[in-house]
């Protein structure tokens, strides 16, 4: 695939990407993340920081598959670029596994995992960055193909953000990439197989908008969701703002080729996750802000979550965003400098009442004398949006969550709702990629009727998933579905 410019796109900076002809493919997708087709999704745990085959900083993921009793740590996948099949060989400081994300690309029936790799030297260019592509099967994962970065003279850290889905609501998958450079966000067309031509793609730089993009930070992180009730997802693109290290957050709606020429901008935030938690349909943008407004103007002391309502223009025009602080009537703790709340968000219906529900991490919360600990905060969706009745906490310190607050851990840099048990209740995992010095660890907490309990609760490390502590592995800086 290569780039081409074309005069006529030139105000929105666009590119297109040459198309081959699609093949056929099975009509019926995969959950995202069900990468062995049983029903139960597993959970994809990055760790950019990991020493591979004696490369520091090379990166690994290891992926915990789901079971009837939740996630089993010893039924596990380790994925380097030293493992059989997968693009690409492990080298310093090439961050695989710094962005994850999850569609059935290949339309088999089992889910596929999407990686970056922003760091990846090509073809004598540092930082040209990767994406691979980690084929499911009903054994589960093994074997990939590459997603280059194919306008490397403009672009590096290609793969820095990704995400997957079909994105122009023509039937086949697409796969969303961010980068830094002229062109940051780019989308790669389906149909995906594991040796035929893509379908093809294009490019744009988000640079021109009303809030424009900084080059230099490029698009730092990707959700999406069907926000517009059109039967496909939509966008949400994270960066800087340009000339600041400031956030700034759109909707970009893929079905448009010259997508530049319809963003909707959302609340500024570096975070998102997208889910229904009204359930009328139009699927809600929960976007966190963890920094002070020293450093942020759009942030908050202690940091802050807007939840945007989706609507057929990309929001309900009837309702003003909702803004949640630790001060919030109803949400436990207060707001202190330095808590970082909102560092990880994600949303899934925990309880099974048909609503999506959120979890907030503040990877900054001090507990007692000790900094930076972390903790979790639970808020539940309803017919009225959502509410902070019920609300619940966790840290290390809680009641039958494994191990203590320390110093750095940062509990709650990110989080994940996902259903690990096919019970059709979202599970709780939290991240800590403090932990440990850096080594990072995952908790799982399995779901109930009356949201997250702590009864049978597990923590892993990266040892236990085949990932070497050398160095500051950071295992759990990623987590799919956050």
């Amino acid at each position: 695939m290569t780039y081409r410019r074309l005069a006529v796109l030139l105000a929105a900076s666009l590119t297109p990407l040459a198309l081959s002809a699609p093949a056929a493919q099975a009509a019926t997708p995969a959950t995202p993340f069900d990468f062995n087709g049983d029903g139960r999704a597993d959970l994809a745990i990055g760790a950019p920081g990991a020493t591979v085959g004696g490369k520091a900083k090379a990166g690994a993921v290891s992926v915990v598959y789901g079971s009837s009793t939740g996630l089993k740590s010893s039924t596990y996948k380790l994925i380097t670029q030293n493992t059989a099949g997968i693009p690409g060989t492990a080298e310093t400081d090439d961050a695989f596994g710094s962005a994850l994300a999850s569609a059935d690309l290949n339309r088999d029936g089992y889910a596929d995992l999407v990686v970056g790799t922003p760091g990846e030297d090509l073809d004598g260019d540092t930082n040209d960055g990767m994406v691979a592509i980690v084929w499911g099967s009903k054994t589960g994962l093994s074997g990939g193909r590459e997603l280059r970065n194919d306008n490397h003279r403009e672009n590096d850290r290609y793969g820095k953000a990704v995400a997957a889905g079909d994105f122009n609501g023509d039937g086949t998958p697409e796969v969303a990439t961010g980068s830094t450079g002229r062109f940051e966000l780019n989308f790669v067309s389906g149909p995906f197989t594991r040796t035929g031509a893509f379908g093809g793609g294009n490019g744009g730089s988000m640079a021109g908008g009303s809030h424009p993009f900084s080059t230099s930070y490029g698009v730092e992180y990707l959700s999406s969701g069907d926000v517009m009730k059109r039967g496909f997802p939509q966008l949400i693109a994270h960066g800087r703002l340009d000339g600041t290290d400031d956030a700034v957050t759109t909707l970009v709606d893929g079905s448009i080729g010259n997508f530049n020429d319809w963003l909707v901008n959302l609340p500024a935030g570096y975070v998102s996750a997208v889910g229904d938690i009204d359930h009328d349909g139009y699927a809600d943008i929960a976007v966190g802000n963890h920094r002070e407004t020293s450093a942020d103007p759009a942030g908050a002391k202690g940091g802050k979550v807007t939840v945007w309502y989706g609507g057929p223009d990309g929001h309900d025009s009837n309702r003003a965003p909702l803004v949640i602080t630790q001060d919030t009537a109803g949400v436990p703790g207060a707001a202190e400098t330095g808590d970082a709340f909102g560092s990880g968000v994600s949303l899934g219906d925990i309880n099974g009442d048909t609503y999506a529900d959120l979890a907030i991490g503040a990877s900054g919360e001090s507990t007692g004398a000790a900094a930076t600990t972390g903790s979790v905060t639970v808020l539940y969706g309803s017919a009225s949006g959502l509410t902070t009745k019920g609300a619940t906490s966790y840290t290390q310190n809680t009641a039958g969550v494994p191990g203590a607050d320390e110093k750095s851990d940062r509990f709650g840099g990110r989080t994940s709702l996902l259903d690990h048990t096919g019970d059709r209740r979202a599970d709780l995992s939290v991240s800590a990629p403090g932990e440990n010095s850096g080594d990072g660890a995952v908790w799982a907490l399995r779901s109930t009727a009356t949201g997250p309990t702590t009864s049978g609760a597990t923590s892993f490390g990266p040892s236990t998933t085949g990932v070497s502590t050398a160095g500051s592995p950071g295992y759990g800086s990623t987590l799919g579905n956050s």
